[in-house]
């Protein structure tokens, strides 16, 4: 069943960046949203004004009580969850040999764990009604690699493989998946959003450490447009047919077809071992 303007969307991370502006695209166009945050007073502006079909909850999505009862509310409210999309995420910049393992367990909580959570609380009723879409967050860095944010990295490719398994797992039940794949985008992401290493190793200066020195020095003037990142997102998910993968922005598109280009060179170079690891 296709998505509807009567279908109700639940957002994570609503505060900043894609879910700020997914929330109040949503709500002026007449969508019932359920708009969340860590602090709701965060995120009560986007609401006020249109409580026939919006609320806002408080939700840290790494605390499974709070998925459960903002679930529960969104439920009780409307009735239903049509759309969960998982927004909520942070970065972290520092080679890997630098990175704080605390703060990379912290990440992939968030980043991974939370919206595994948060997926698997929609799901019952979305199996009861046959129908439903998942909508992750996750990269480019979801599809190929850069220096500074590998362990990021490994959090969003782990979102696409969950994705990509969960909408062979679904789709015979009439619930959708779509994985976000952005490039750069005027959001938080790379500023306050973002802790660092604290450790800083010579040997890497010209690899992690300029691309981390790119990263911090590039936000707030990244080409992409969360506003029309927004729209795009929306105008997929109540397509006819949504794509599974949906990148964001021109060097997305760029940074797809240079991996795609990696892999078809390097499997066919290879071939022949590759193919001669199986018994005669």
């Amino acid at each position: 069943m296709p998505i509807s303007e009567s279908s109700v969307w639940f957002i994570t991370g609503c505060s900043t960046g894609f879910g700020r502006e997914l929330a109040r695209a949503l709500i002026a166009r007449g969508r019932r949203t359920v708009v969340t945050a860590r602090n709701p007073e965060s995120v009560r502006d986007l609401v006020e004004g249109h409580l026939d079909r919006a609320i806002a909850l408080k939700l840290d999505v790494t605390k499974p009580d709070e998925i459960a009862h903002a679930v529960k509310q969104a439920e009780e409210r409307f009735g239903r969850i049509d759309v969960l999309v998982n927004n909520a995420g942070i970065g972290y910049f520092g080679a890997i040999e630098e990175s704080d393992e605390a703060e990379v367990r912290r990440m992939f909580e968030i980043n991974f764990w939370g919206l595994a959570h948060m997926t698997t609380a929609v799901l019952p009723g979305m199996r009861a009604r046959r129908a439903g879409h998942i909508v992750n967050i996750a990269s480019i860095g979801g599809l190929r690699a850069f220096p500074a944010v590998g362990y990021y990295n490994a959090t969003k490719f782990a979102v696409v493989g969950f994705s990509e398994a969960l909408a062979l797992e679904t789709e015979h039940l009439g619930i959708k998946v779509t994985v976000v794949e952005p490039s750069g985008f005027r959001t938080d992401w790379a500023g306050r959003s973002a802790n660092e290493a604290p450790t800083v190793i010579a040997d890497y200066a010209d690899t992690a450490g300029k691309n981390r020195a790119n990263l911090r020095g590039y936000s707030g003037r990244q080409p992409g447009d969360p506003v029309r990142a927004a729209e795009a997102i929306i105008k997929a998910i109540e397509s006819k047919e949504p794509p599974l993968h949906l990148l964001l922005g021109k060097a997305a598109m760029r940074g797809a077809r240079w991996k795609i280009d990696l892999l078809q060179k390097n499997f066919d170079a290879w071939a022949e071992t590759t193919e001669g690891a199986d018994f005669p």
